[in-house]
């Protein structure tokens, strides 16, 4: 069966060569399982290559539950959590977050995805206050829902004022890859260094079949976590087929080429749309999400042919997303097509 080109999220694209030779490459006999086998300990030693030595990462089954228990590790039942009304923990996750760790989500509003302090100030009058959820942690996506992209000094801004108020800061890092890349190419230089405490590290929107991690840069907060992930019905059994992919990932710049070439067809695909006069870009394209609106009556017969996704009905505005395996023709295709029908 031929696969049509997809440009409505880069978790609907396949897996990379590579990693798929890593998961072989480990299909070959027993080993010991729950994470105590050789490969999840070379994977671990990738990651603390990459994030230092006390990084601690904990591999989990896919982004949702590497947020949901992530944020768990850091709260009890009456701290709330901070984060944008678009972050993917208030808006895609089922409430699962409000549903596992007891925590109330207080959100604030963004035009890119992106919080400030002085939003964050806003909802911090209730500290203290017994009757209120308290605030316990700021929770921010690098990159955004909408692909923006916060600089390190910002993060390190909302970073140090968590810490001044006895909170964490949490990233959501499920495009980190891409938006590292946009600021120079290291994944350290916006978590660990700019203060963040507990990273979702994204992996299946940049290669890999299936596996996310939580990273913990203090051990401190680590410390029960082990209990915390079997309790969210995380601990992998074999284990090593998500690690492998993780050490396939972090090795030879592998994450890094993935996300350079899925930034590069974005551009590419945000160039060709304004070929169309009658499609308008939305957001500044910073990775690999390109945001256009297109009048409405077009969107039914675009999805006759592709699958594309709709991000606010009200104002006809779809996403588009690249990836590691988005091609250039693919591009070109699509746009003769939208050549044809919006008119």
């Amino acid at each position: 069966m031929k696969l049509i080109p997809n440009f409505a999220s880069d978790n609907t694209v396949g897996v990379h060569p590579d990693i798929l030779d890593a998961m072989l490459s480990v299909n070959n006999g027993s080993t010991v399982a729950y994470g105590e086998d050789e490969y999840t300990k070379l994977a671990d030693k990738k990651f603390k290559e990459y994030f230092g030595k006390n990084a601690e990462a904990f591999f989990v089954f896919n982004g949702t539950a590497a947020n949901v228990i992530g944020l768990r590790g850091l709260t009890e039942s009456f701290h709330s959590i901070i984060c944008s009304e678009m972050a993917h923990i208030n808006s895609s996750e089922c409430n699962a977050v409000e549903r596992f760790t007891g925590c109330k989500l207080l959100t604030v509003p963004s035009k890119n995805g992106k919080i400030t302090v002085d939003q964050v100030k806003e909802q911090m009058h209730v500290l203290g206050e017994q009757h209120h959820a308290q605030p316990k942690v700021i929770s921010i996506t690098q990159a955004t829902e909408l692909g923006a992209v916060y600089t390190p000094k910002e993060i390190k801004t909302l970073a140090d004022f968590a810490h001044k108020n006895n909170m964490f800061l949490h990233m959501d890092g499920a495009r980190l890859a891409n938006a590292a890349v946009k600021l120079g190419g290291s994944l350290r230089k916006t978590t660990v260094d700019a203060g963040v405490d507990v990273l979702s590290f994204g992996g299946t929107k940049n290669g890999i079949m299936f596996g996310e991690a939580v990273i913990f840069f203090d051990k401190k907060l680590s410390r029960d976590f082990k209990y915390v992930r079997k309790q969210g019905m995380q601990l992998a059994s074999k284990m090593r087929y998500i690690s492998a992919q993780f050490i396939a990932l972090l090795s030879n710049d592998l994450w890094k080429k993935n996300a350079e070439y899925a930034n590069k067809m974005a551009k590419y695909l945000e160039k060709r749309l304004k070929e169309i006069s009658k499609i308008k870009l939305t957001q500044k394209v910073e990775t690999n999400g390109v945001f256009v609106s297109i009048p409405k009556k077009c969107i039914p017969l675009i999805n006759k042919k592709y699958f594309i996704y709709t991000w606010n009905e009200k104002t006809s505005e779809i996403r588009l997303m690249t990836s590691f395996d988005t091609k250039k023709e693919d591009v070109d295709a699509l746009i003769d097509f939208l050549k044809k029908v919006v008119k």
